[in-house]
């Protein structure tokens, strides 16, 4: 009995679609090889509405498999991600702020450079130029009619 209790509190977690995300330094490598618009997606682990968007993209097949066929994905952790960044030819690091900190990197990619806002989307074509910005929560359906404009040009 127990066995199948189980079972049926797995079985949601079955039906999730799952993302293709990467990391920068793989970003660098899939572009020289195959370029595509990218998705830097900006978020802190405290974020409750990061949580509750992750979720619902997730349950969006449409969007993931838009996401996943278009589009190169980072998940970029800002407030924990404490290693060197290479991106856009630009070395950036983790600022240390105390017990706290933030990575040089949200910040650059932030419009709001003293505290990004979470989450925080941005869209680049595949020439690494801004086409999308979007600072906090953005709905499945949001996302994926605007993904659709991009990944039309």
């Amino acid at each position: 009995m127990k066995n199948f209790i189980l079972f049926l509190m797995l079985v949601p977690c079955f039906y999730l679609s799952q993302m293709k995300t990467g990391t920068f330094s793989d970003l660098e490598i899939s572009m020289k090889k195959d370029p595509k618009p990218i998705i830097i997606h900006l978020y802190t682990d405290w974020c409750s509405v990061c949580k509750m968007e992750k979720h619902a993209l997730n349950k969006d097949k449409e969007t993931v498999d838009l996401i996943n066929e278009n589009f190169y994905m980072v998940n970029f952790e800002a407030e924990k991600t404490k290693e060197k960044i290479n991106f856009q030819g630009r070395e950036f690091g983790y600022l240390s702020n105390g017990s706290a900190g933030i990575h040089e990197l949200a910040l650059a990619l932030s419009k709001n450079k003293s505290q990004p806002v979470y989450p925080l989307w941005i869209v680049l074509d595949k020439d690494q130029k801004l086409v999308y910005y979007h600072e906090g929560l953005l709905a499945p359906e949001t996302m994926k009619q605007k993904l659709l404009e991009i990944s039309a040009l």
